[in-house]
């Protein structure tokens, strides 16, 4: 019967810190350190190259951050702007005690009436017969307390006259208009009456249209006086 090989020694701690083989121990020893180096490169290589990754991902995501990606803007910042950007506007500055004291700037004696020195009015007869000439007249009033100049030429005095729908009739300078320079100095409280004649026909402001008498009944009279314009008043043709 063929002899079986002896079996194998088990494999203890003690046997493979000093195995046992044919060549010196130095020699496994050495391959050892040989295989123990290169296991220990390549867990610290696998190691640095981890870290590496990981930096660089750190830095991918900083960059991304700061620089092309905007920070998300926070709900109440879309809503109500921030303090920084509201503008306060400056408080108004108060008069001083002077400016209050002092009184407003009222109208220069011997200078120009303006219309809010002047009064205007216009008077009539009250009634008048279809196609009389009857008189009417522009009252001009110095309402101020100082003396002020006006100008009553004839071509800037003017009564215009409607029916009762507002429909215009007649007006002085339609047909007739007339020119003059008469500047005045109006003392306070002065007034001037002007005449004007109305011939008791109907016109319009070119004078081409066919002229008659307006039918009886109540009509609205407006003066003027540049640009100055008075009340209405009525007259009542029968």
């Amino acid at each position: 019967m063929p002899s079986r090989p002896a079996p194998s020694p088990p494999t203890t701690v003690p046997r493979v810190w000093h195995p046992v083989g044919d060549l010196p121990a130095r020699v496994y020893w050495r391959r050892r350190l040989v295989a123990l180096t290169v296991l220990l490169a390549v867990l610290g290589g696998a190691g640095w190259l981890g870290l590496a990754m990981l930096g660089q991902r750190d830095g991918d995501d900083a960059a991304a951050v700061s620089g092309t990606r905007p920070l998300p803007v926070p709900a109440l910042e879309r809503v109500v702007p921030s303090l920084s950007a509201v503008a306060t506007p400056d408080p108004p500055a108060l008069p001083t005690e002077a400016e209050v004291a002092a009184p407003a700037p009222g109208p220069v004696a011997g200078g120009p009436c303006t219309d809010e020195m002047l009064g205007l009015e216009v008077r009539t007869p009250g009634s008048a017969a279809v196609g009389s000439k009857p008189t009417f007249e522009l009252a001009v009033a110095n309402v101020s307390a100082v003396p002020c100049v006006r100008a009553l030429d004839k071509g800037l005095q003017e009564i215009v006259m409607f029916d009762g729908a507002g429909t215009r009739v007649w007006g002085s300078n339609d047909c007739f208009p007339e020119a003059s320079s008469d500047p005045r100095t109006l003392a306070p409280g002065e007034v001037v009456t002007l005449p004007i004649v109305w011939g008791g026909l109907t016109s319009e402001p070119t004078c081409t249209a066919p002229r008659g008498a307006p039918p009886p009944g109540t009509y609205v009279l407006r003066g003027r006086l540049d640009t100055k314009v008075s009340s209405d008043a009525s007259i009542t043709l029968g």
